[in-house]
């Protein structure tokens, strides 16, 4: 509601006539705005979906695709690789010279070069290392090594 202050009355002194003396309104009236924001807002509703243009593209259909998820490939290095310089390949043992080439064939196809190298505690980094350069001899772009967190223990 306006704030209005009061009417004051003030009488003329020959005539006798009394005259009314208003004070204007001096806030803005909102409706006008409101009416003409929600046509606004109406308009932009109903022109965004119009705006929106793709590109048309005929896709290509392959008879054959890579499967996404593949079946990851863990490289196990015991404690006894110290001793015999086998590691284990999944769950088959394989000596370290023919690492490469066993490897090599079980990444035929594969879309994907990534090899997850997990060892013993006592392990040391350069035996470790050994092993990573035959699998970059292998062709292998990404070695992970597995680890554990300290409340797996």
């Amino acid at each position: 509601m306006p704030k209005v202050s009061p009417t004051e009355e003030v009488t003329t002194g020959r005539t006798g006539r009394v005259r009314r003396v208003t004070a204007s309104i001096s806030e803005i009236n909102v409706v006008p705005l409101v009416d003409v924001m929600l046509v606004l807002l109406v308009i932009f509703m109903v022109t965004a979906p119009m705006l929106q243009r793709g590109v048309d593209v005929n896709l290509p259909v392959a008879r054959r695709s890579e499967p996404i998820a593949e079946e990851r490939i863990f490289i196990t290095l015991p404690l006894s690789f110290r001793k015999d310089r086998t590691v284990r390949l999944g769950t088959e043992r394989v000596g370290i010279d023919l690492l490469a080439e066993r490897v090599r064939q079980m990444m035929d196809g594969r879309s994907d070069r990534k090899v997850f190298l997990r060892g013993d505690g006592a392990i040391q980094l350069q035996e470790l290392l050994d092993v990573m350069d035959r699998l970059k001899d292998a062709g292998i772009e990404q070695v992970g090594i597995v680890a554990r967190l300290p409340e797996e223990r």
